[in-house]
């Protein structure tokens, strides 16, 4: 797979295609898809999010890549393509945004599903479900077609009702909220998921946040959800 170096880091050894009949996911390579993303992202798409908004490529290669991806062995992150909007039929599809597995725990057998940025045109089709379901077949799913996971995570600003409600959709239980999870950035205070601090704190200019906490276990995976999201991944339309 073109950039498979990029995986080099990770904690688990993935499968080499990542993909349903109409999303692929692939290395996010930096100096390929940073400015693809940045062009595409109205500010607005990181209003839940601990970073951004970026104005150029090499910001959120420098300011997420580099600080939160490179080094970090629990970390990796994909670029969507949808390939239902393949310009020609060997091309790889549309590149549809961002997608990565965080704070990965190969001793206890679990990952975390985040960096969930889908870019404006490609919101409510396919592609979400299908990148969350292929990521869940992944760390799920028992060998050789995936990892054999027993915990995948997610988490989300308290306030950020449609990434919950993606999640539970899914088959994500809520296992409740963190309080006080986050200390956010100070360009993040206005963002609509900030809670004002006391006099006297070490950081009175950043704000905090709540965070919801919510898993798929690989026993509700085996019992129910596998064919549920293989549901979900078949009958979704492309201009849902």
């Amino acid at each position: 797979m073109s950039g498979q170096r990029y995986y080099t880091n990770f904690c688990y050894s993935l499968p080499k295609t990542l993909q349903s009949d109409r999303v692929s996911l692939v290395p996010f390579i930096p100096e390929e898809h940073a400015q693809l993303f940045v062009d595409e992202a109205p500010p607005d798409i990181y209003k839940y999010l601990p970073f951004g908004p970026f104005t150029d490529g090499a910001e959120l290669i420098t300011d997420l890549f580099n600080v939160r991806v490179r080094d970090n062995p629990g970390y990796v992150l994909f670029a969507i393509y949808d390939k239902t909007r393949a310009a020609t039929p060997t091309s790889a599809g549309a590149f549809a945004g961002i997608i990565g597995l965080i704070n990965s725990d190969p001793v206890n057998l679990s990952t975390e599903i985040s960096f969930v940025m889908i870019l404006p045109a490609f919101q409510r089709t396919h592609v979400a479900s299908h990148a969350v379901g292929i990521l869940l077949h992944c760390a799920l799913d028992t060998a050789p077609r995936g990892l054999g996971l027993r915990r995948v995570v997610w988490q989300a600003f308290e306030q950020n009702a449609p990434s919950v409600r993606l999640a539970q959709r899914m088959g994500f239980v809520p296992e409740g909220v963190m309080r006080w999870a986050r200390v956010l950035q100070p360009s993040k205070t206005d963002a609509g998921n900030a809670i004002a601090v006391r006099d006297g704190d070490p950081q009175a200019k950043c704000a905090g946040a709540n965070v919801a906490v919510l898993s798929l276990t690989w026993d509700d995976w085996e019992l129910e959800w596998r064919d549920k999201v293989d549901g979900i991944m078949a009958r979704v339309s492309v201009s849902q």
